[in-house]
């Protein structure tokens, strides 16, 4: 039997305000693709399916519609948990509708019903999955008055390990009615010893807590643990068959050039897993560029060679003010492949945040008192700040009206396409 694991798809996902439909299309088709190259008798999704919990139609028709085709194709089982972008009732919706095409959704906690027995053609029992969705804080644990923070991660701990506890000793019983099929396991959480890119987009799953799980809640019975939540590919504690498939697109540009891939898993006759990685296509490059002018010019220069569809971050990290640095890069890309996302200068950001506030941090401050402090750092004086603050205050407030209007045309795509799934 073949097994394939992917997760964290966040259909709907933006970059720096670009929308990536284009790059969930590839990718759905290319997994499609491998699905039937591969002969995939199973595909698991371990969570965070959508990026929000109210996807826009957009989203939602890629999510169904490739479901519509893998129901079409070589692959018998589609099993999907929810992970903690993803709203349950939405993905529960069709439940119904979904498990006549042999695609069970599990997006609530209830142990009885995260284990699934997966049958053949002939109506016996080939594989179990042991398929828990993410764990919200209100589904493991009760507030308590007087808790403190320590109090709330040990409880949060214990719930989740009792949870997955319960689950895993079902799945075992039912196996062994099952004639002893192969056992799977299935989970959207952080284990201890994972590693994460920083700016991947990796929620901390509950706030103010550092727990991490650990990974020795799985037992050895199961034959693969399929995760979600990391976005980087990674075994879990070391061991082959307990996986994080990671993310299939690049979140961030710090995951620039970092290989994407899904895990395809043969379970053997003699009970063995064997697990290989297969890369997953890059739709859309991107690169982070960092240094001084010359760095970034030369960096500009040899990627337009290129002549390849790119979208960019610059980190600017030279001494030099370079006030027009926007129109010096614009000037850089013009003509070319080259579109840059995202212009980032960190002598600015060091000049605002000078060693008189050295224990402030910039999420620490307003965007406005940033504004000032680079006023500061440029020497702008007194008599010409009324008119760059009001200008500034102007700008802002016409760029949040924007981000208004683009968040409620939204809202009003994702209550259209909630209403019709």
């Amino acid at each position: 039997m073949n097994i394939l694991h992917t997760s964290d798809w966040h259909l709907g996902r933006r970059l720096y305000g670009r929308r990536r439909y284009a790059e969930f299309a590839a990718f759905l088709d290319w997994l499609l693709a491998t699905i039937e190259a591969e002969r995939a008798d199973v595909l698991l999704v371990a969570g965070d399916i959508f990026d929000s919990g109210l996807p826009g139609g957009r989203a939602q028709e890629l999510y169904y519609g490739f479901l519509g085709r893998v129901a079409k194709s070589c692959c018998r089982h589609v099993v999907i948990i929810a992970g903690n972008h993803d709203s349950p009732s939405l993905l529960a919706a069709p439940k119904e509708l979904l498990a006549a095409l042999n695609v069970p959704v599990v997006a609530s906690p209830y142990p009885a019903e995260e284990v699934l027995v997966l049958r053949d053609a002939d109506g016996c029992p080939e594989l179990v999955v042991c398929a828990v969705p993410f764990l919200r804080d209100q589904d493991i644990r009760e507030a308590r008055a007087g808790e403190n923070g320590a109090d709330k991660e040990r409880q949060l701990l214990a719930g989740i390990h009792d949870h997955y506890a319960r689950a895993l000793a079902l799945a075992e019983e039912t196996a062994r009615e099952a004639g002893g099929a192969p056992v799977i396991g299935m989970g959207h959480l952080f284990a201890a010893g994972g590693s994460t890119v920083e700016g991947d987009g990796t929620r901390e799953l509950y706030i103010g807590s550092l727990a991490r799980v650990d990974a020795g809640i799985f037992p050895e019975f199961l034959r693969y643990v399929a995760l979600g939540h990391l976005h980087r590919p990674q075994r879990v504690d070391g061991r082959e068959t307990a996986r994080y498939s990671g993310a299939p697109l690049a979140m961030s540009f710090a995951e620039a050039g970092r290989e994407k891939s899904v895990c395809l898993v043969e379970l053997t006759d003699d009970g063995a897993a064997k697990v290989r990685q297969i890369p997953v296509p890059v739709p859309q490059r991107l690169a982070q560029i960092k240094g001084d002018w010359p760095a970034i010019a030369a960096r500009l220069e040899a990627l337009a060679h290129e002549n390849e569809s790119l979208w960019l971050e610059i980190v600017y990290e030279g001494e030099e003010l370079a006030a027009d640095l926007r129109e010096r890069l614009d000037a850089g890309v013009a003509g070319t492949r080259l579109e840059i996302l995202r212009v980032h200068n960190e002598r600015v950001r060091r000049r605002a945040l000078s060693p008189d506030h050295a224990e402030e941090r910039l999420e620490d401050l307003s965007v406005e008192a940033v504004f000032e402090r680079c006023l500061d750092s440029h020497g702008v004086t007194e008599n010409e700040r009324p008119a760059l603050l009001a200008a500034y205050r102007e700008i802002a407030q016409e760029l949040a009206d924007e981000d208004t209007l683009a968040d409620k045309a939204d809202d009003a795509e994702a209550e259209a396409g909630h209403a019709h799934p």
